[in-house]
């Protein structure tokens, strides 16, 4: 039997994960499964890449069948809750795996598809529910799903989910689960405020810490290349096409950058795929398919995908635009070197990305390498059209010297008002006066 059985998981468990090749816990499962088996609440701290959902998902499926107890119609026993449809995905899958050997069932919800087939699974009940918050609370006000039978609430990249644009759906969510309840945060970044908030969900929490929140994974080699912005697509074509027998991930900040970017690589004989907010979730899964097997070897990507690819044969990843949140350069580049592989991760900074790269390494508390190029000064970015500051919109360019301003003329937004007035051409009176 594996080194899991010193854990006190089940046998029927420890089976099913040996078939898998589980054979040595990580330092987040081997920390975090007696805690849970015991009830605690916790918050887990590991890297991407470590077997976090192992850890929250082994002695979660123990405890449910040392309870031996039926879901009822519409009912769900455990919510398991994470912000991305990739990474809901791919935590049932694992689940799955985990108690295929039991009487348990997992059932997934994620927006972007249809909703009835997913009404209708619900409607004999699960045993575990996996769900992105959207299309949960959609299912909840439908009457698809009660969730006050659900005595097991986890939050996977707690970070994300307690952040502002999920807070919102998460509190009515906690409000609608057993109040009496084990509730597990994981993640692999919490910055000092989102942690205060998570405690507000916590009961009496243990606190299990395998790395230093916002250390990046051991095995990734990190380099840099300094360039101008318009220089980076060219440049990474080259480098792409020079490794043509990689698995590689590329990230853009935005979905239509991503885009055009995914179609310049085809172009350059690349096969390459893309997944952002404007693909559907059937197309998100499919390119996600192609990288996982072979028939794509580039796939392009918004942070979307930082949070939920798991396909251990990306050799590197490649910052095509540095992020705006350090922390989600954590979680872009451990999408390489999982399992207990190696991989690289190539970063093509401007010098209007430079103050980023600074946040970044401040984050990791390492200096990334510079492979080439020289560190410009940082470059603040100016919106088109309005001034950084004030929000307002630069003055114009007057025509004549004086700044086209007579003397004793005022100026500002309230004379050039108040000139229009002036100017504007008289009203007719209306019927009713006219008729008078």
């Amino acid at each position: 039997m594996t080194e899991f059985k010193s854990l006190g998981l089940s046998d029927t468990l420890l089976k099913a994960i040996e078939e898998i090749g589980y054979d040595t816990p990580t330092p987040i499962q081997k920390n975090a499964i007696p805690l849970i088996l015991k009830g605690n609440d916790l918050l887990g701290l590991a890297q991407t890449g470590t077997g976090k959902t192992a850890a929250f998902g082994l002695p979660l499926a123990h405890r449910l069948l040392e309870e031996g107890r039926t879901p009822e119609p519409k009912a769900a026993r455990a919510l398991i809750l994470a912000p991305t449809r990739e990474l809901v995905n791919q935590i049932a899958s694992n689940l799955t795996s985990f108690i295929r050997k039991t009487p348990l069932r997992v059932t997934s919800v994620v927006g972007g598809v249809s909703i009835n087939p997913q009404i209708k699974r619900l409607g004999r009940g699960t045993d575990i529910l996996v769900a992105t918050p959207g299309r949960l609370l959609d299912l909840v006000d439908r009457k698809a799903v009660h969730l006050n039978k659900a005595s097991y609430l986890v939050l996977d990249e707690a970070d994300q989910m307690l952040d502002l644009g999920f807070i919102h759906a998460l509190r009515r969510i906690a409000g609608l689960v057993a109040e009496k309840r084990q509730t597990l945060l994981f993640s692999a970044t919490m910055p000092r405020q989102i942690e205060d908030l998570a405690r507000t969900y916590l009961h009496k929490p243990e606190r299990v810490e395998v790395a230093p929140a916002g250390k990046t994974a051991e095995r990734v080699a990190q380099s840099v290349h300094f360039m101008d912005q318009k220089a980076k697509s060219g440049f990474l074509v080259d480098m792409i096409c020079e490794r043509a027998d990689d698995t590689c991930l590329v990230f853009c900040r935005t979905k239509h950058g991503a885009e055009r970017l995914m179609k310049r690589l085809v172009a350059a004989g690349v096969s390459a795929g893309s997944i952002h907010g404007n693909k559907s979730q059937n197309q998100r899964d499919r390119a996600i398919k192609g990288l996982r097997e072979g028939t794509l070897k580039v796939l392009v990507a918004t942070d979307v995908a930082a949070r939920g690819i798991d396909i251990p044969g990306v050799s590197h990843v490649y910052n095509f635009e540095l992020p705006e949140v350090a922390e989600a350069y954590v979680h872009r580049i451990g999408r390489t070197a999982r399992a207990g592989a190696s991989g690289d991760a190539i970063s093509l900074c401007s010098a209007e990305e430079v103050a980023l790269l600074r946040q970044i390494e401040k984050l990791t508390g390492i200096e990334i390498e510079v492979a080439s190029g020289e560190a410009p000064a940082p470059v603040k970015l100016v919106r088109k059209g309005r001034n950084q500051r004030s929000g307002q919109r630069p003055a114009q360019h007057k025509a004549r010297g004086n700044g086209g301003q007579r003397s004793g003329e005022k100026s500002g937004p309230k004379a050039s008002a108040n000139e229009n007035r002036k100017n504007r051409p008289k009203r007719r009176p209306r019927r009713e006066n006219r008729a008078a």
